[in-house]
């Protein structure tokens, strides 16, 4: 399948964030994930030098409070909220009108059913895989239990995606999924993509 959507997470220094857009001019890269949670190794903790103006901007936030991701939001001129903690609905409610992602812990085929709770308040769902810490762990789900996703909102499939799996994913189908998030199997470093090897993959996923 043809991906509409493909977010680089993740990002953090001025050079990376402008050669990894440079990557994206004749690709679908779309999204750039800047993650503002403190306990992540990739915490843009100051804002960079250069920030991307052909992709846009995702700030990935965990269980922070709702003052905190609008200022941010307003900081870095940000076009998405991606939620990757236990917020709630009703947390959701509160930043009505900014585009929100929320992100789906799936360890197995029942976890996908938490999605129910917030079809009416976000714009796309991320399916990530369940791990001790948030994110980043660079594990796969299993990608088959999305057939028990039934819902009417578009998601990304996340979840240690890496550069060898390109046929896997233009094998994959589900109507529903509109795009895809790479970050720790594509990095040197923490918040250091390889912009080689993901040049290289965007090749091969949507020739």
């Amino acid at each position: 399948m043809h991906y509409e959507l493909i977010k680089v997470c993740g990002m953090r220094k001025a050079d990376n964030i402008r050669e990894v857009e440079s990557a994206a001019l004749h690709s679908s890269l779309s999204l750039m994930g800047f993650i503002f949670w403190p306990k992540s190794s990739r915490y843009v903790s100051e804002r960079p030098a250069y920030l991307p103006t052909k992709c846009k901007r995702v700030g990935v936030f965990v269980d922070e409070n709702i003052e905190t991701v609008r200022r941010i939001t307003d900081e870095y001129a940000l076009d998405y909220i991606q939620l990757h903690g236990h917020e709630s609905p009703e947390y959701c409610a509160q930043l009505q009108g900014l585009h929100l992602i929320k992100a789906i812990s799936v360890g197995g085929r029942d976890d996908i059913a938490a999605y129910k709770d917030y079809e009416d308040c976000v714009d796309y769902f991320l399916f990530d895989t369940k791990c001790p810490s948030v994110g980043g762990s660079g594990q796969q789900f299993d990608w088959s239990v999305l057939s028990a996703y039934d819902g009417r909102t578009p998601f990304l499939l996340s979840g240690g995606i890496g550069p060898d799996d390109a046929q896997r994913l233009r094998a994959f189908r589900h109507e529903k999924c509109i795009g895809i998030d790479l970050n720790s199997r594509f990095e040197l470093a923490p918040g250091m993509k390889d912009v080689a090897a993901l040049r290289h993959f965007l090749t091969q996923l949507n020739p």
